[in-house]
């Protein structure tokens, strides 16, 4: 305990002698009225407000969050995206029960994060259940002093966070459907910056809207924080150019569209040149790529107001593709590509190929169970659905305590079939349930296909992994093939990604060097397939060298 604290004085010290400021903040997390769509609830917040506080700092950066309990519920706080090699993480990652307890009502937990790699747009949000629901809020970090970006400075920003609202309590609607095994309820609205905007009841007069002046050029930075759905988002009467991508810079394209999953971060440049000034919408909608699954349909509106316009006609919609568009969806996700330089690796020391399933669980004798067929809804990581354990694996991987978790999670999909045709077994439905984590080397050269299936219903699926970003150097549709498919993979400029969209029917590859040693949580991004088991762990090894080792936890850890 002595030791961990005088390591993280000796850090802030270190930090001080290189310059780079270490600011401090205080997160109080509390329920607040707010009222939405008619109707007065109580959410958790941070500090009161929804979204939560934006943080903003530099490249080199470290700074403290003091995150106060000041709620009745458990939470933890994830800093999505970003990295921290060694120090001071995996402690200060956030996954409940995976990187740490959670922090109990009355209880209080430091975060301490080092802001070393990432440059760019990433954010933080609530870890522990469904409580990212209101709990979070944007995190920008901006290029080292004497650096800028590597396109012209913008003449302003304007933070962008797609969320989701329920009329009903947030956690009585996981808590229900997690009891009753069936699908949870859908949201009542989509939401920008907290308000859904025009066309819903009762929200007309607190629209978000952004003011520009014409002529000028916007950074908007889009964080997509809703619960269970990906967003088509778009600007009538504007292109869009795509600079970046989870805090890592692409070749600049222009696009009328955005597709964006939860969990994703992307920069845009908007050119304020309308040939007519005004009004128009900033709008988003679902990409529901699922069939017979039910989804929120309903648009949300801001409205991108210009400065001292005479013309105040009603706003016309941008014109997004259809909830369904797979096509469009899939062409925005190949159009992205990586500033030079990049370091890809271009050979692999272990390929795991992971299924991604929506699966079911028997009903249990004597109770009565909302999903197909009379079970329970599951889902699954090559055919194992994750059980979250009451103590948390980092703290059982660093002080070796036996029996929270096995090391069986496999290299290959347990059963082989034709995983995106139809008409499946229906013996494949069922995973085993278990809390089966992946150890890997240090320094391994990792390649990760994510294969989607077709049990119960095809989906895109945002898979993210923490502690790492990496390269998605290929995607199709169909199933993986070992010999043909990496023939075509792009190992020259590809996105540098934390949260990659498996497509519907289709499969993801992506590449890393495990050079992180650590606890890694890898689960979807939609929540409902998370609470259902759409996870698992990687464990990286200690590498030989001192600054290769996972450092000693911080002496003010929450207990389980």
């Amino acid at each position: 305990m002595k030791f961990a604290g005088f390591l993280l004085l000796f850090v802030l010290l270190v930090c001080q002698a290189w310059g780079n400021p270490i600011q401090q903040y205080d997160f109080n997390i509390q329920e607040t009225f707010y009222t939405r769509l008619c109707q007065t609830k109580k959410i958790l917040t941070v500090n009161g407000q929804f979204p939560g506080p934006t943080l903003y700092v530099q490249k080199g950066d470290t700074i403290l969050v003091n995150v106060h309990n000041q709620a009745d519920y458990n939470i933890t706080i994830h800093w999505h995206g970003l990295v921290q090699p060694r120090n001071p993480n995996p402690w200060s990652d956030g996954p409940e029960y995976i990187t740490q307890c959670p922090i109990q009502p009355g209880a209080n937990f430091t975060y301490r994060l080092l802001f070393s790699e990432e440059e760019g747009t990433i954010w933080w949000h609530a870890h522990s259940d469904w409580d990212r629901a209101t709990v979070y809020g944007a995190l920008i970090v901006y290029p080292k002093k004497n650096t800028t970006f590597p396109f012209p400075n913008p003449d302003n920003e304007i933070p962008i966070i797609l969320g989701e609202w329920w009329k009903a309590n947030v956690s009585q609607v996981v808590a229900d459907a997690l009891q009753n095994g069936s699908d949870p309820q859908i949201s009542d609205a989509f939401t920008i910056n907290g308000q859904p905007g025009d066309l819903y009841p009762c929200s007309k007069p607190s629209t978000f809207i952004a003011n520009v002046e014409q002529n000028k050029t916007y950074l908007l930075r889009l964080i997509n924080a809703a619960i269970n759905n990906e967003l088509f988002f778009s600007i009538a009467n504007h292109s869009l150019t795509v600079v970046a991508k989870d805090a890592s810079y692409l070749k600049p394209f222009s696009t009328d569209f955005i597709m964006i999953t939860p969990g994703q971060t992307i920069d845009v440049l908007l050119h304020t040149n309308a040939s007519f000034p005004g009004r128009h919408y900033i709008a988003a909608k679902s990409y529901s790529s699922a069939l017979g699954v039910k989804f929120d349909q309903t648009t949300t509106t801001a409205i991108l107001q210009y400065a001292n316009s005479s013309n105040h006609a009603e706003p016309l919609l941008p014109s997004l593709p259809q909830y369904n568009d797979t096509v469009a969806a899939t062409a925005f996700e190949t159009s992205l590509r990586s500033l030079a330089p990049v370091s890809v690796p271009q050979a692999v020391d272990q390929r795991l190929i992971i299924t991604v399933a929506v699966n079911l669980l028997t009903c249990e004798p004597g109770n009565t169970c909302g999903g197909p067929n009379g079970d329970r809804l599951s889902s699954s990581l090559n055919n194992i659905s994750f059980v979250t354990p009451t103590t948390d694996v980092l703290d059982a991987y660093y002080k070796n305590i036996s029996g929270v978790y096995g090391t069986g999670f496999p290299a290959d999909p347990p059963a082989k079939y034709n995983y995106t045709g139809e008409n499946l077994p229906g013996v494949l439905l069922f995973p085993r349930r278990a809390t089966e984590v992946r150890v890997v080397e240090y320094n391994t050269s990792l390649e990760i296909v994510f294969q989607g299936t077709n049990l119960l219903a095809g989906e895109n699926h945002p898979l993210h992994l923490h502690g790492y970003s990496f390269y998605v150097v290929g995607r199709g549709f169909g199933n993986f093939d070992e010999e043909k498919d990496p023939l075509s993979y792009n190992l020259v400029d590809p996105p540098y990604e934390n949260t990659v969209g498996v497509p519907k029917s289709g499969w993801a590859a992506v590449r890393f060097r495990a050079t992180n040693p650590g606890v890694w949580f890898m689960h979807c991004h939609l929540d409902r397939h998370a609470s259902w088991g759409m996870e698992t762990v990687l464990i990286v090894k200690d590498g030989d060298a001192a600054e290769a080792k996972l450092l000693p936890p911080p002496p003010d850890m929450p207990p389980c």
